[in-house]
This record gives C-alpha cells, sequence and structure tokens, in this order.
C-alpha cells in the first residue's frame, strides 16, 4: 500500500474533493489553471471506500488522457488538457509531510479552468443502469420513446442523449428530459452539448469495438471559458469510473454483462447487504486484497487494450 494515495496534500488554494479526484487552483496563470489529482480512492453505491485501489488513480489519468487527445485529435471539440507534467507544478506547491511529486508523478492532469455546465452529458448506446429500469417503468429513457420489448443490455437502434443534474458529492445524479436541461442552461447550449456528446461517443465506440470492447454508454462534462461561448470537454472522460466498458467476445442482450470496471467490489458490497452487514450508507467497508486486486486488473486490462 505504500504507492497508494488516498488523499492528497499540497500548499495550493481552492481545493475541492470529489469521489476520486482532488481538485486545486493553480497560481499565476492568465487564463487560470486546475491542477486535478487522481487518487486511488474508490466509490460504490455514491459511497467513497476506505480502501485504496493502489495505482488506480494513475491508470485513469492515462486513459482520460488517451481519449482527451483522441477527441482533440479528431477536432471534435477541445478539451480542459494543458499537460501531465508533474515536473510543471510550482516547487512552492510542497510542503514538509505533504504530497511529493513522486507521488504525484503519472497521476496529474493541469487544466484550463472552466465554467462548468451544471448538467451531465450521458449518451447510452445500449440499454442498462438507471435507463433499463427507467424503460422498464415507462418505455422511455429521458424523456426518449424506445422500441417496445427491449431486453436488459440490448444494443439501442441508434445512441441516445439523456442527461442528468449533476450532484453534489454523496448525492444521486438525477436523469431529466432533454426540455428540463434546456431549462437549466439554455436551449442552444443543451443542442450543441448533445451533438459533442453523440459525435464524442460514436468515434470513441468505433474506436473500442476495434479493440474488442462496447462502451455501453459514458457520461462527460463541458464548460465554458472565460469570454468563450464555445463549449469544451472537461473533467475525465471515457474511464471504467464514468463509463461502461463490456467485453465484446462475451456480449449477450438480456442479462448484465461482463465488464473492465467495478463489477466485483459491487459484487462483493451486494454480499454485504444481502447479509446484512452494510447498508450502502458511510462509511463503507474495508475491501479483501482480492477485490482490490480483482479491480486493478479490471482497470489495467481496459487501459491497456484501449490504447494499444
Amino acid at each position: 500500500m505504500t504507492d497508494a494515495l488516498l488523499e492528497s496534500d499540497l500548499a495550493l488554494p481552492g481545493l475541492r474533493r470529489g469521489k476520486v479526484r482532488d481538485v486545486y487552483d493553480l497560481p499565476g496563470h492568465t487564463p487560470p489553471r486546475l491542477l486535478i489529482v487522481a487518487s486511488d480512492r474508490i466509490s460504490a453505491f455514491d459511497v467513497v471506500m476506505p480502501t485504496p485501489i493502489v495505482g488506480k488513480g494513475r491508470l485513469l489519468t492515462e486513459l482520460s488522457t488517451f481519449w482527451l487527445r483522441f477527441v482533440e485529435k479528431l477536432g471534435i471539440c477541445r478539451t480542459h488538457l494543458i499537460s501531465t507534467d508533474a515536473a510543471e507544478i510550482p516547487p512552492a506547491a510542497f510542503k514538509a509531510g505533504g504530497t511529493t511529486a513522486q507521488q504525484l508523478s503519472g497521476r496529474i492532469t493541469i487544466a484550463a479552468r472552466a465554467d462548468v455546465v451544471p448538467v451531465e452529458c450521458v449518451a447510452r448506446g445500449y440499454l442498462e443502469g438507471s435507463g433499463w429500469k427507467e424503460y422498464q417503468a415507462t418505455g422511455a429513457v429521458c424523456g426518449v420513446r424506445l422500441p417496445p420489448g427491449l431486453r436488459q443490455c440490448d444494443r439501442l437502434p441508434e445512441p441516445i442523449f439523456t442527461p442528468a443534474t449533476k450532484e453534489q458529492l454523496g448525492k444521486h445524479d438525477e436523469n431529466i428530459s432533454f426540455e428540463r436541461a434546456c431549462s437549466l442552461v439554455g436551449r442552444g447550449l443543451m443542442e450543441r452539448l448533445r451533438t459533442l456528446t453523440l459525435s464524442i461517443y460514436s468515434a470513441a465506440a468505433k474506436h473500442a469495438a476495434s479493440r474488442g470492447i462496447i462502451i455501453a454508454d459514458t457520461k462527460f462534462e463541458f464548460g465554458t471559458l472565460p469570454g468563450s461561448d464555445d463549449p469544451i470537454l472537461v473533467d475525465e472522460a471515457l474511464t471504467p469510473d464514468s463509463s461502461r466498458f463490456w467485453p465484446a467476445d462475451t456480449y449477450a442482450p438480456g442479462r448484465a454483462q461482463m465488464s473492465y470496471d467495478k463489477q466485483y467490489l459491487r459484487e462483493f458490497l451486494e454480499a454485504l447487504v444481502a447479509s446484512g452487514r452494510w447498508n450502502k450508507q458511510a462509511p463503507g467497508p474495508q475491501l479483501p486484497p482480492d477485490i482490490v486486486e480483482a479491480t486493478t486488473a479490471k482497470y489495467r486490462q481496459a487501459m491497456q487494450r484501449l490504447t494499444s
């Protein structure tokens, strides 16, 4: 566990801790910049576990960086990514007893600071998760009417855009209709974000398919830079933390799929819930070594297959 990073500790202002990432302001830059640190924290059911997944932050950073550069290279839109070189962190950020530059190597993103649009932009190519539950109840997902008789994990006739509210840590994001999203941030912006979301998803899904991976769904965040109305892609992109990745060679609709994400963790936790040993509330339980190792292996396998 010596190489695990559960929390960062830097002499930088503006610290915000999310489920996985610690975000700081990087003073002295115009336009302003952020330092984003991908920790080894992992969450499930919106609860951050007390046990780190060693190396997860580095795997997430490498994969997200790959996808951000992928989006930029295709010319779909700009992203917030400036650098991932820990050597560019100012020496004054490091303090006695705090996080070291070596600990941050491979797990940081220096990014443009944007005004984040308060809507999660979700693309779904397959019917699973909250979308599957909503379809069973209403025949639609976020107001998008779907054909009758679809099975769990069926491929949709075409990818759909299903926005969600962006909630604070510890609260569940809520699926909303496109019209509701428009009322929150404006129709013109949401139409642009819908186009960008589906364009990125389609390009990424095609690439992943060539590597034997199905991207069933994924969520993006967008923001705008000071003085500009053009949205840019921010936060992470297309990792097992924000997407469902399924191995194509075992895919079969009508049931839950094998996955490259938190499958082992969720199954372990569901067993604890079923036996009355956990109630899906914080604090989360300690994770045994085999669960940690299996989860790390899945993340690494996804990263290697997608970036090779």
